[in-house]
């Protein structure tokens, strides 16, 4: 029986890795959703699983045209997240952090709902604050490879703010930090989707650099969890907070890591860093906790294990983006 009280969610860049994770959450919750997506980068094996829900539907859109839609709440996440695909269309990349800001803030104000932004941990650039706290305010290159990405993002929080000041727009900001699972596109250039990857197939493993910069890794239900909190916190704190895991770990530890859960041949080889590549990043979660009462209860290698049972279908399968 169809439940006509439910809330209606509209989740942009819902056919993501993370935007599928949020989908299942929501309509798991008592929510109906709309996944908007322009599969960029989105996939529809991700949400495949959800296509008989009579609770979920899709809209193939880029945000950067408006959209007309009447909804509840609206989850922003749409827009490249990795180097290899944010840095394909830059001025794509840019468009879709600032102007699809403008568009679902206009929706928002239209409707009167609340609004989610999915910003992210380079805001803070090269950090020179370790761990990074959100009172810090950054130190990010303008005019770099990665500045599409980092500098979109950052404008898209001030407009967050400015519609919040000026309009009294009901505003929620997470600054996410590196997320893995199920459902990570495997060919988008990140240690962890990169690494398990090469370890099942017994390949090299490159490390960028020495392999001592730092990362951490939050798993993809923990970060939803701090979605779902953050959204609907009663005291109305609206951001930004960060959300990861403040484990810290150099990228060699994790390839090695994931070489041994794999039982993997492979050898670890050396490639040059790219430019503006973050040496440091840890969050601060000290605010989570305080606000929402959030912190990540899955540890790396519990993750790891999940992920790799996901990334070993896929290569059993011969999935071509693997290769």
């Amino acid at each position: 029986m169809i439940n006509y009280f439910r809330k209606t969610a509209l989740i942009t860049g819902g056919a993501g890795f993370i935007g599928s994770h949020l989908c299942d959450r929501l309509i798991n919750d008592g929510y109906s959703v709309l996944c908007v997506d322009n599969y960029f980068t989105g996939s529809r094996d991700s949400i495949a699983h959800l296509l008989e829900s009579d609770h979920f539907e899709t809209l193939r859109h880029d945000i950067t045209f408006p959209l007309y839609v009447e909804v509840d709440e609206i989850w922003n996440l749409a827009c490249p997240a990795s180097p290899i695909h944010y840095q394909r269309d830059p001025v794509q990349t840019t468009k879709v952090s600032i102007m699809g800001a403008i568009n679902m803030l206009g929706l928002a104000k239209r409707l009167g709902c609340k609004i989610f932004q999915a910003s992210t941990s380079e805001v803070y650039g090269d950090p020179e604050v370790h761990p990074q706290v959100e009172s810090y305010t950054g130190n990010v290159n303008p005019i770099g490879p990665r500045s599409c990405y980092d500098e979109g993002k950052r404008c898209a929080e001030t407009l967050f703010f400015d519609y919040k000041r000026k309009h009294n727009l009901e505003i929620r900001v997470a600054r996410i930090f590196n997320t893995y699972g199920p459902r990570m596109h495997p060919a988008d250039g990140r240690v962890v989707s990169n690494f398990i990857i090469q370890a099942l197939k017994n390949e090299p493993i490159t490390l960028y650099g020495d392999g001592m910069q730092t990362r951490s890794f939050c798993y993809i239900d923990d970060l939803v969890d701090g979605f779902i909190k953050l959204m609907n916190n009663d005291e109305g704190f609206q951001g930004p907070l960060n959300l990861g895991n403040p484990g810290e770990f150099t990228v060699r530890e994790l390839a090695e890591t994931i070489v041994e859960l794999t039982n993997s041949k492979s050898d670890l080889v050396r490639r040059p860093l790219p430019e503006d590549d973050p040496q440091k990043r840890r969050p601060d979660i000290s605010l989570a906790r305080e606000k929402i009462g959030w912190e990540p209860k899955i540890p790396l290698e519990e993750g790891l294990k999940k992920t790799i049972v996901y990334f070993e279908e896929l290569v059993r399968q011969g999935c071509e983006r693997c290769s």
